[in-house]
C-alpha cells in the first residue's frame, strides 16, 4: 500500500469518526502528494519522507511563533497536525542513537578535526535521511568534532 493510498483511507476513517483535526493534516499531506505528482517530479519514498518532515518542520516553527505571541490555542492545533504527520515517518532516531551513528561515520572517513565538518554533516545527512532532522545531526557534529 502506498503513502497515497495510506492517506487516503485514513481521510476516510477520519471523516467517519469526524476528528477534524487529524483530516486537516491527513488532507494537507495528501495535497503535498498531489504537488508531488503534477510538478512530474519522481515520487519515491525518500521524497515523500522529505515532504512529510518538511511540513512537520514547518508546523513546529508556526506553533514556536504561536507560543511566543502568547496563542496557544493556534500553537496546539499546529503541534496536533505535526503530530499526526509524524506517524507517517519512519520512526526518528533519538540523540544518542544519532550521536553513535556520527561517531561511526567519522571512523569511517577518518576526520581529525573541525575543518572537515562539512563532508561529515553531508555524510551524515545522506545516510540518515529520514531518521532525523539536519540540524540535530549538525549540532552533534560540531560537538563530537569541537571535543
Amino acid at each position: 500500500m502506498t503513502l497515497e493510498e495510506k492517506i487516503n483511507a485514513d481521510i476516510k476513517s477520519a471523516m467517519l469518526a469526524k476528528e477534524s483535526a487529524k483530516l486537516e493534516a491527513l488532507r494537507a499531506i495528501k495535497s503535498a502528494i498531489l504537488l508531488m505528482k503534477t510538478s512530474g517530479d519522481d515520487i519515491t519514498a525518500d521524497a515523500e519522507n522529505k515532504a512529510l518532515q518538511k511540513m512537520v518542520k514547518q508546523r513546529k516553527e508556526t506553533a514556536d511563533l504561536y507560543i511566543q505571541q502568547s496563542r496557544q490555542d493556534l500553537a496546539d492545533v499546529e503541534l496536533t497536525q505535526a503530530a499526526v504527520i509524524e506517524n507517517y515517518l519512519p520512526k526518528q532516531l533519538s540523540a544518542e542513537e544519532i550521536e553513535i551513528e556520527v561517531k561511526k561515520i567519522i571512523a569511517q572517513m577518518g576526520v581529525s578535526g573541525i575543518a572537515e565538518m562539512g563532508k561529515v554533516i553531508g555524510a551524515s545527512n545522506k545516510q540518515l535521511a529520514g531518521k532525523a532532522d539536519g540540524k540535530v545531526i549538525s549540532d552533534i557534529v560540531k560537538k563530537i568534532l569541537s571535543a
